[in-house]
């Protein structure tokens, strides 16, 4: 009997590094629906173990959670120079000191209170907007979720000159961390051009984060957002240093706006496929906000606008796979994984896995009522990962991408511009982009 699970064949040298570069979204779904839950490959140097039955990854991210840490094979000089120690990237007992204490930035009365903040910034994208424009959909709605976190999360305003300097610099950051051959087999300290862009850049943004510190550093008065947290916690907690602060800064401003930005677009983009869908969200949202903008509470009353979002992270999941090693051997699937191997938990498989899901290619929000998503394993949709390291921000991310949808589709509806490819290509960086923006036409209902 086999020790090892089964998995596609090896190449000397390469493993299966080029066919996962040239396109991991199939590759991983080749794998999901081939091997029962559990297969091996070669990823650079490293043997990595596919898992996408639902009860491993609960065990990996939850039951189990104490025995697999971040992937430290994953943690590449370029992930350090751009977030460092924050709280994306650390481990241990210092990773829980960094939850514990940016925690109350995100406790739910809080993010209670932004619905209205968050409506007027949709509101003011709304005024740039006439009947008949061809806007790209993903730019915009990052340009949104910028505003919206430095806000909620920086405590002070980002001017349009500004929004667009960091918009500018996410490219190169990206094309750092998209899987190509050669980024896995060449020695980092190669100056290719990509990492010469991407040193740029992460100056750039640097420079974006020195800039709002400086405006509110002795400014902060008992308020409650991350970055006052973090100043009052320097003249007491001596880990919070200076770089540290820059690492948790620059972590909250990309991975903060960058998966609702996401959502939003593919839900955008998936509700212009289906206007029968979209003319539910419409009705409803004009029965439950009877034309005022809408509230945090407003919120819990849209249930379908609701069950849209989650059905697009499922066929689109902005975080596309979880890393991990086992800090000791354990056993997965029935195999024996040792201590200090690559573990891929993808979203993009277990989303789309027909186990799970009939007709998983199917936009159909109405998987999410709750008779029929009873059916499911827990663990068979987790766009915001699991256990202790769930994401922080998970809430507010939620009533930030349903207010903005809400808002938006009180006055307009979106279709694909004529130009625009009803087909989308990714691109597969440490979050999961359309490889070229998506146009879309702005009609006025």
């Amino acid at each position: 009997m086999s020790t090892q699970p089964p998995g596609p064949q090896d190449l000397p040298v390469l493993g299966n590094t080029h066919r996962y570069s040239r396109d991991p979204f199939s590759f991983i779904e080749t794998l999901t629906r081939s091997y029962n839950g559990l297969s091996t490959f070669t990823l650079g140097p490293e043997r990595t173990y596919l898992v996408t039955d639902p009860t491993d990854v609960e065990r990996v991210l939850v039951s189990e959670a104490s025995r697999f840490r971040k992937a430290q094979t994953m943690r590449t000089g370029s992930i350090d120079d751009l977030l460092g120690d924050g709280l994306l990237m650390s481990g241990g007992e210092f990773w829980q000191r960094q939850r514990r204490r940016a925690q109350p930035a995100f406790a739910p009365d809080r993010v209670a209170n932004f619905g209205e903040e968050i409506a007027g910034y949709a509101e003011t994208m709304l005024d740039g907007w006439t009947d008949g424009d061809v806007v790209e959909i993903d730019p915009a709605m990052a340009r949104i979720t910028v505003k919206v976190i430095v806000s909620v999360m920086f405590g002070t305003e980002l001017d349009d000159r500004t929004t667009r300097t960091v918009q500018n610099n996410l490219e190169p950051l990206g094309k750092m961390f998209e899987p190509k051959a050669a980024q896995f087999l060449l020695p980092e300290w190669v100056p290719t051009r990509e990492r010469i862009e991407f040193e740029r850049a992460v100056d750039n943004l640097e420079g974006v984060l020195d800039s709002l510190v400086r405006q509110r550093r002795g400014t902060e008065n008992g308020e409650m957002d991350l970055l006052s947290i973090l100043l009052r916690a320097q003249g007491e907690v001596d880990e919070v240093t200076e770089e540290l602060l820059r690492d948790e800064l620059m972590t909250m401003l990309l991975a903060g706006h960058d998966t609702t930005a996401l959502s939003l677009t593919y839900t955008w983009y998936l509700l212009a496929q289906h206007p029968a869908i979209e003319r539910r969200v419409h009705d409803e949202i004009d029965t439950v906000l009877g034309g005022e903008p809408p509230t945090a509470d407003d919120v819990r009353d849209l249930d379908l606008t609701e069950r849209v979002i989650q059905e697009a992270m499922r066929l689109y999941p902005p975080v596309y796979t979880i890393f991990r090693e086992p800090s000791e051997d354990v056993r997965l699937g029935g195999y024996d994984v040792p201590e200090g191997s690559l573990v891929m938990l993808p979203q993009w498989g277990v989303h789309r896995d027909p186990h799970w899901y009939d007709e998983p290619e199917l936009f159909d929000p109405d998987r999410w009522t709750s008779d029929r998503a009873s059916e499911r394993p827990n663990y068979a949709y987790f766009p915001f990962g699991g256990g202790p390291r769930h994401c922080i921000g998970k809430h507010l991310s939620m009533l930030e991408a349903q207010m903005i949808l809400a808002t938006v589709a009180q006055h307009y509806r979106l279709r694909l511009a004529p130009e625009q490819s009803a087909d989308l290509d990714f691109a597969p960086s440490l979050t999961m982009h359309p490889s070229a923006p998506i146009r879309m036409e702005v009609q006025e209902r």
